[in-house]
């Protein structure tokens, strides 16, 4: 496949989960691909995964909230490739807790991640498609707890809620230069990678006030896996979206659209 040939981007947070298949599926697209995550290891996994595939890529490890890594991964992809078309925003880390019991610094550094780094990359790329005249596509990863309550989640909730009207903003401000800026909301996903699995189970096994049953509110009646969120994602990175931004596309087994007392598949 080659609806990416010929496109650099940059994917952070490329865990297993999420990130590290969606650096996979835009580089089996044709796209050249630099990994990015706090770990090493992580990063230097997702990349390994592209190359073992017959792909292009590089990782670098470093934190997001760090203007300096940000400048720097976007040296090291105009090195490398002379230039970036893509960028995904997808770094994020999850600690559940609720504006009664989750401390301010906790909050804050939360909200930094999510939204902090998506502008910092945003930025650094943005400023390096204008300096090149590349029309580009920068994808910012949004969750179905963007668009709804969640109680016990206050910072995960409040930040991708934020990245919302950040990917709008950033749309309205980048239009004239021919870069999009769209969002793309994932839900409740059902990891394929086994470490991914056992962090989710662990995550949804921690003692908690609020029961979610997500596999019960979801009309299409599974959670999504990662590979699911591929086929969006590649098209919002192409050509074939040049004229979508400012916008959202959801996957999301039918959960935002639902009426909010059905429900599809009770278990018990």
């Amino acid at each position: 496949m080659n609806r990416l040939q010929g496109k650099a981007a940059i994917v952070t947070g490329a865990s297993p989960n999420i990130g590290g298949t969606l650096a996979a599926g835009l580089a089996a697209e044709g796209a050249a691909v630099l990994c990015t995550d706090l770990s090493e290891e992580v990063a230097a996994a997702a990349a390994r995964r592209i190359i073992e595939a017959g792909g292009d890529a590089l990782h670098l490890a470093g934190d997001v909230t760090d203007p300096a890594h940000a400048e720097a991964a976007v040296a090291l992809a105009v090195e490398r490739w002379g230039g970036i078309d893509v960028l995904v925003n997808n770094a994020v880390f999850f600690q559940q807790q609720g504006v009664l019991d989750m401390p301010y610094d906790a909050f804050r550094r939360q909200l930094d991640v999510i939204l902090g780094g998506s502008f910092l990359f945003t930025r650094a790329v943005g400023r390096s498609m204008i300096e090149q005249q590349r029309e580009g596509s920068i994808i910012n990863v949004l969750s179905t707890a963007a668009w709804q309550g969640q109680p016990g989640n206050v910072g995960y909730s409040t930040g991708k809620s934020g990245l919302i009207n950040f990917t709008r903003s950033t749309a309205m401000e980048l239009a004239q230069h021919g870069i999009r800026v769209n969002g793309f909301t994932p839900t409740a996903t059902a990891p394929t990678d086994p470490e991914a699995r056992k962090a989710m189970e662990t995550l949804l096994a921690r003692p908690s006030s609020y029961r979610n049953d997500f596999a019960a509110q979801l009309p299409l009646g599974r959670l999504p896996t990662p590979d699911d969120y591929v086929g969006a994602v590649v098209y919002l990175a192409s050509d074939e979206s040049a004229m979508v931004t400012g916008t959202n596309i959801t996957v999301d087994a039918g959960a935002t659209a639902k009426y909010w007392p059905w429900i599809p598949h009770p278990t018990d």
